[in-house]
């Protein structure tokens, strides 16, 4: 870049980043000169959300299509629809209850004469929110659910990678709220710069981890907390009491879902080295099952642009290159080489080794490692190795084994008997651990996390207790202090 262009580019930054902050500067002036908003407001500003869900249905499924050359309307409405309203309904629910001060113990003997402690959960103000392209409207309307539930107003900066849906989502909102309760902020990267740079009082961004890197850089300019969503590789472990047929229907059901595109999608399986044949074997016919065509079934979703097409089969040659046996399920026998769309057929790597760029970064697309074991902890020591993930699954009838993983393992959320679905439980955290994430979200611990907890403490009336602490100091202070200095 020129020292001309470059003085350009941060001259249009500098535009970009003043129009966001005018926005912002009028979301908080409102949130001061209007007070913490009550129960009823809260509950208005959801209602209105759940609104636009439902009216707008069709248009979302429709955008979502266009974006990705082609998704399944059917599962547009199951996750980025049904998916949004149950975590408003839950906090509509229960916010009354969330928003009711926590009382505290008092220490001895302050209690006694008549001091009290409590917790109260204030709004923050403005929650900058950055959503993802996967499922575009469920990673924005599901944060404003504990976001509104804890009386904060909202900034929104959608994604670029799904440019009609992200209209739509900006039409949709504006049509229904002021701009001092819900603003949306579109466009690419040197919007997205902008937006993460501003002293917003909690920022969420739910994204690829090389991006959260910088947009924490970015945060840390006005020390803004944050959320971060992030993903990485998330490990299936097969137990060797684990029902097979059940157990592959489950995790390709999770696999194929919006063809991998998810954050915790199962990332690659460790199946008992006996037992691989069988699972290939359930995998293949689960597929079949679900999928007897893909090329143009409208149940099977695309990958969303030509970019991440060509990162995923890049990383199917590369692990053939590599050594690595590959099983494509294709019950059609389709030619995926000529479409207008972009999908790929699901795809087992056999017996993948570390070299290979399917192992070291997170796949997001329908290609599944299958990796082998002999014995737990052989499993153990590899997922203890790498990356803290998202998700972590376990499949198995043996409890004492199911609770080794637990209690050796470390992950964001954990699925048993299953994959994914611990993030749909609105009374379970989401949330990463290290490169999968910070902090967490859904529920009550949504409400808290968008919440500020205010500490209140009200002192005792009684005139010993200013005396307690004043000096002179005499026998009596030194006997309570002896009385509570020990071990």
């Amino acid at each position: 870049m020129s020292l001309a262009e470059q003085t350009t580019h941060e001259a249009d930054s500098a535009t970009i980043g003043a129009s966001i902050r005018a926005i912002l500067d009028r979301q908080k002036a409102a949130h001061i000169k209007d007070g913490p908003p009550s129960a009823e407001r809260r509950i208005d500003w959801i209602d209105r959300a759940i609104a636009l869900i439902v009216d707008n249905q069709k248009e979302i499924a429709e955008a979502l299509a266009s974006d990705f050359g082609h998704r399944s309307h059917e599962q547009t409405l199951l996750t980025d629809v049904m998916g949004s309203i149950g975590p408003l309904k839950h906090a509509k629910k229960h916010l009354r209850q969330w928003m009711k001060p926590e009382k505290r113990k008092v220490q001895f003997p302050l209690g006694l004469l008549g001091a009290k402690a409590r917790v109260e959960y204030q709004p923050l103000g403005t929650v900058g929110i950055i959503s993802p392209w996967n499922f575009p409207v469920n990673l924005t309307w599901t944060p404003l659910a504990g976001v509104f539930a804890a009386g904060n107003r909202a900034m929104i900066k959608p994604s670029e990678f799904t440019p009609a849906t992200s209209e739509l989502m900006a039409r949709m909102l504006r049509s229904a709220y002021d701009e001092t309760e819900v603003a949306v902020v579109t466009g690419g990267p040197a919007v997205g710069e902008a937006f993460s740079r501003q002293p917003f009082d909690h920022l969420l961004f739910t994204g690829a981890t090389s991006i959260a890197y910088h947009v924490m850089r970015a945060a840390a300019e006005n020390l803004v907390p944050l959320t971060l969503e992030l993903g990485g590789k998330s490990p299936v472990i097969v137990s060797k009491t684990a029902k097979m047929d059940e157990t592959a229907a489950k995790i390709m059901t999770g696999k194929t879902l919006n063809a991998g595109q998810i954050c915790l999608a199962p990332d690659y399986v460790f199946v008992p080295e006996n037992r691989v044949d069988e699972f290939v074997t359930a995998a293949t016919k689960s597929v079949t099952k679900m999928f007897p065509t893909m090329k143009d079934n409208p149940d099977y979703t695309s990958i969303i642009n030509r970019r991440h097409y060509d990162r995923i089969n890049s990383y199917v040659d590369d692990a053939k290159n590599k050594g690595a046996k590959l099983v494509e399920i294709n019950p059609a026998n389709e030619d995926f080489s000529q479409q207008q769309a972009h999908k790929i057929p699901p795809t087992l790597v056999l017996n993948p080794t570390d070299d290979m760029k399917v192992m070291q970064d997170e796949i997001f697309g329908p290609v599944l490692p299958v990796k082998t074991y002999k014995h737990l902890d052989e499993v153990l020591g590899y997922v203890n190795a790498h990356d803290r993930p998202l998700g972590l699954y376990y499949f198995g009838d043996d409890a004492a084994e199911e609770r080794t993983v637990l209690d050796r393992t470390t992950s964001g959320g954990v699925t048993v008997n299953d994959v994914i679905m611990h993030v749909s439980m609105e009374d379970l955290p989401f949330g990463g651990v290290g490169p999968s994430g910070m902090g967490s979200y859904h529920g009550l611990d949504g409400f808290r996390t968008f919440s500020h907890a205010k500490a209140v403490y009200t002192q005792s009336k009684a005139k010993m207790v200013a005396e307690m602490f004043r000096p002179p100091y005499g026998e009596k202070t030194r006997k309570m202090l002896a009385s509570q200095i020990k071990k």
